[in-house]
């Protein structure tokens, strides 16, 4: 597994064509040589690419939005083939289809007829979880009905290491019950707070086993593990990537 930059950690800095070329020569002089592209703003697909190719920097897989995915198939499959990513993530299913049994029954469908459509086009679709994914309906959690419900040839998933924790999940336990459907993960962690908050955390400054589920995650075969830290509380968040990055190349992953 090599790891990356999940640029929705940056998403305040990279709002403009230029403030991106900035934050990518950043990311770049910590030390990543990928990114999971996610929270830009706008910016034309070809010169993200020669940004991306100037630097030295891969694009290892996106987050796309549900509207777009349903929308806007031929648009999203030309970007990505462009990018030369083949990786297709949506970061969460529509807030309307989370809280029933039906409800995630309907999106195991739409998602198997979305990862068909992005099949056709040599590429592969990926699910990130939450962690209201694990809400249990009678003997299933959602998350159990997203993977047994929806066609293993079409859909993948993309675990979020803090939001198996957050649900109630052991992720080196979900990580397995994944093999054979996953080649990307979410590297997070978390801390608790003397006010027994959680918090998103630097890897390494938080309390979760990252030595077992990078084991985990080798024993699986997933090729990325983006870097993600949805808030860092008032800290540099490029300060915080190079901490997580630094931890992780004492643990041994390949940047």
């Amino acid at each position: 597994m090599k790891i990356a930059a999940q640029l929705f950690t940056l998403r305040d800095y990279m709002q403009t064509p230029e403030e991106i070329e900035a934050s990518l020569k950043k990311v770049k002089d910590i030390g990543y040589n990928a990114v999971q592209v996610s929270g830009l703003g706008s910016i034309d697909p070809k010169a993200l690419k020669e940004m991306t190719d100037q630097l030295g920097l891969e694009i290892c897989a996106t987050h796309i939005s549900y509207a777009d995915l349903t929308e806007k198939m031929d648009e999203i499959i030309e970007k990505h083939q462009i990018w030369g990513c083949k990786y297709v993530g949506l970061g969460s299913m529509p807030v309307d289809q989370r809280t029933t049994k039906e409800g995630y029954l309907a999106f195991a469908k739409k998602a198997t007829e979305i990862g068909r459509q992005l099949k056709s086009g040599g590429l592969k679709f990926i699910y990130h979880n939450h962690n209201f994914e694990f809400t249990k309906f009678g003997d299933r959690t959602g998350m159990d009905i997203l993977i047994e419900d929806t066609d293993p040839e079409a859909v993948d998933f993309e675990l979020d290491m803090y939001w198996v924790q957050a649900g109630g999940g052991d992720p080196i336990d979900w990580i397995r019950k994944l093999d054979g459907r996953m080649k990307v993960v979410h590297l997070k962690d978390m801390a608790i707070t003397s006010e027994r908050e959680q918090r998103f955390a630097a890897i390494g400054e938080g309390n979760m086993n990252f030595a077992g589920i990078l084991k985990a995650c080798k024993e699986i075969g997933v090729e990325w593990g983006p870097v993600e830290q949805d808030q860092c509380y008032g800290n540099n968040p490029f300060e915080c990537l190079q901490t997580s990055f630094q931890y992780l190349r004492k643990l041994g992953i390949e940047a």
